[in-house]
């Protein structure tokens, strides 16, 4: 018996919703749609440094908008402190302080991951030097040789990262006391029973780190789906800090529009819709077109 498909869209609220940010909340939408499961939404606001008042409620009203309905309640990770305070708990023997400060880390990197983050180099592995006091807290990942992540993605295929090569031990808690990305996606995913994770491929590169959080924490490995990201003309990841412009749904017309222009990207063929009802009723069944004639986009269930 199969596990039901139970997927999700989880935004920054850093801004408004833009085409790059679109992209992927259709993708995910249509993929729980086609496979007849569940779409969860959640706020990736973990980083409150970073938010911006007044965006994500204005995220999910463009959502509601273009006619895309969570399943449940939208969860805020801002609430969830004390999830990841006892999974980073539970892993204490896989975890140490570290000392070092962003100057430190960037003139003694090994070089760059995949994601462009400095690799650590291992500094405070051993422990703080005297007169040294922790800043952030960091996981140890495997020495080399026992350090090997590889997954199956439905659009890249094989995906295989060395951590201790590509990542290096890496922050779970940062300096400013903000529980760091990896972890809360990698609970939260795990605590709302999520088994399908499509998003952009901008996160590929984090996701082994990923890999190997749910595996200390016990947690099953959902499967993935990264697709292309957006870019602009100078070939930059379409971005709030590229300039990219918000998604406006002021009226029917212009959410069909919206999403018209997202499914041209997404190479869906649905034809001409002029309501968001005709536009969904084309789009499901045109993701399912899409899975059959891309070899490498697998079935959740092939």
């Amino acid at each position: 018996m199969s596990i039901p498909y139970i997927g999700r869209f989880a935004p920054s609220p850093t801004g408004p919703l833009h085409a790059g940010s679109l992209v992927a909340a259709v993708a995910s939408y249509l993929d729980a749609r086609f496979h007849e499961g569940r779409w969860l939404v959640r706020i990736e606001d973990i980083d409150e440094g970073r938010s911006v008042a007044g965006a994500a409620e204005g995220i999910l009203a463009l959502l509601a908008a273009l006619g895309m309905q969570a399943d449940g309640e939208v969860v805020w990770q801002s609430r969830r402190k004390q999830l990841y305070q006892a999974a980073a708990e539970r892993i204490a023997a896989s975890t140490y302080p570290c000392g070092c400060n962003r100057r430190e880390i960037a003139d003694s990197r090994l070089g760059f991951a995949p994601d462009g983050a400095a690799i650590y180099p291992g500094t405070c592995r051993h422990g703080l030097a005297p007169g040294r006091s922790m800043r952030s807290l960091r996981l140890r990942v495997p020495d080399q040789g026992a350090d090997e992540i590889s997954f199956s993605d439905r659009f890249a295929g094989t995906v295989t990262q060395h951590l201790a090569r590509d990542s290096g031990d890496f922050v779970l808690k940062r300096a400013d006391g903000f529980w760091a990305y990896q972890l809360a996606v990698v609970v939260d995913d795990f605590e709302q029973g999520v088994t399908d994770v499509v998003r952009g491929a901008d996160l590929l590169d984090s996701t082994p780190r990923q890999i190997y959080l749910q595996r200390l924490l016990g947690a099953p490995t959902p499967r993935y789906l990264h697709v292309p990201v957006v870019r602009n003309a100078g070939g930059e990841k379409l971005s709030k800090q590229t300039g990219a412009v918000a998604v406006t749904a002021g009226d029917e017309a212009a959410a069909v529009a919206a999403l018209m222009r997202t499914a041209e990207f997404l190479g869906l063929d649905v034809g001409g819709p002029e309501t968001l009802d005709a536009f969904w009723h084309a789009a499901i069944p045109a993701w399912g077109r899409l899975l059959d004639r891309r070899g490498a986009m697998l079935r959740p269930d092939a």
